[in-house]
């Protein structure tokens, strides 16, 4: 696969929130880029809240803007806020540095994109996250 298709995102995003209805999680919303930052898939289940979509994307976006997963993001924001603070600053506040946004990568590591999910608690964010790429057979990356 040299590409993050729309069949693919949509697997993912499917896959994801069947994780999310397993786990009983409170409504969510995810968004898929592909590696280049464009949409693939938005989704926003019934009774999310209005900005829930916007923080998915900054989920997704932050992790394929630093190439790092935003569980990473957060520890290196912990670490070095004045960094962090900045290059949010030049991406006009799109960051979203905590849990629940994944790289995605092929089988032999090749960024595909990024997914951002949110609605519930980050790690279950990040869990169903993970849960959707591992169905679509690719590799979540969160650090």
């Amino acid at each position: 696969m040299t590409d993050l298709t729309l069949d693919v995102a949509r697997k993912i995003s499917d896959a994801a929130l069947a994780k999310c209805r397993e786990m009983k999680l409170k409504p969510m919303s995810i968004v898929i880029l592909d590696a280049r930052g464009a949409y693939k898939t938005v989704v926003a289940e019934d009774g999310t809240s209005l900005l829930r979509s916007e923080v998915a994307h900054g989920k997704a976006y932050g992790a394929l803007t630093l190439g790092m997963g935003t569980r990473a993001l957060l520890k290196r924001a912990n670490e070095q806020p004045y960094f962090v603070d900045a290059i949010n600053t030049m991406a006009r506040g799109a960051l979203v540095p905590v849990p629940g946004g994944v790289l995605i990568n092929d089988k032999n590591g090749k960024l595909l994109g990024a997914i951002g999910i949110s609605g519930d608690t980050s790690d279950n964010d990040e869990a169903a996250a993970l849960a959707g790429i591992e169905a679509a057979g690719l590799v979540g990356n969160t650090g």
